[in-house]
């Protein structure tokens, strides 16, 4: 695998190795010692998969305090934009975000440890979306960030029109209101 150090301290992006023939592909997703070698160590505790259709945007969402979860995030099937949103305060990055495009094709992996806002948008028909946590899911740590926040200003590809949020992502607290870390 190639990882990828992103202008983030932290952030990585994972480009599996692939093996095509004939029949279709081969590639390892995961590779404990590989993975701590490059990155450092990190116990998942649990794999997550969500289905999406286009337009769907989930997100900004984090877990506060010592609920914080460290994500290896991949699309399995389908296409979309991946961002990660630095929350420790610091950071000589906090406020800022990177974003990669993840899909079926490109087989990449976004890794965001723990002091980040998460969020993807889905730019294909359906998404297969399934990450990899460090901690477990705590409902009374669960926070979210307004998508469109201006201060963070996340060039999202699609008009906001097309965007399709739930209610808990439509009233994310603005970044300025967030807990950090």
């Amino acid at each position: 695998m190639n990882y990828i150090q992103t202008e983030i301290d932290g952030v990585w992006v994972i480009e599996p190795k692939v093996f095509n023939d004939a029949r279709g592909y081969f590639m390892e997703s995961f590779k404990e010692e590989e993975f701590c070698k490059n990155i450092g160590p990190v116990h998942f505790v649990q794999d997550n998969e969500s289905k999406s259709s286009f337009g769907v945007l989930r997100g900004l969402h984090y877990q506060k305090g010592e609920f914080s979860q460290a994500k290896l995030v991949r699309v399995i099937k389908g296409r979309v934009l991946d961002v990660a949103v630095d929350l420790r305060k610091s950071s000589p990055t906090f406020g800022r975000y990177v974003s990669v495009e993840l899909s079926e094709d490109n087989k990449r992996q976004f890794f965001i440890p723990r002091g980040f806002a998460h969020g993807f948008l889905v730019l294909s028909d359906e998404a297969i979306f399934t990450y990899k946590v460090d901690n477990m899911y705590a409902p009374q740590a669960e926070a979210s960030i307004r998508y469109n926040d201006e201060t963070i200003g996340i060039d999202w590809p699609i008009a906001p029109e097309q965007m399709l949020l739930s209610s808990k992502d439509t009233n994310g607290v603005a970044f300025e209101d967030a807990e950090y870390f």
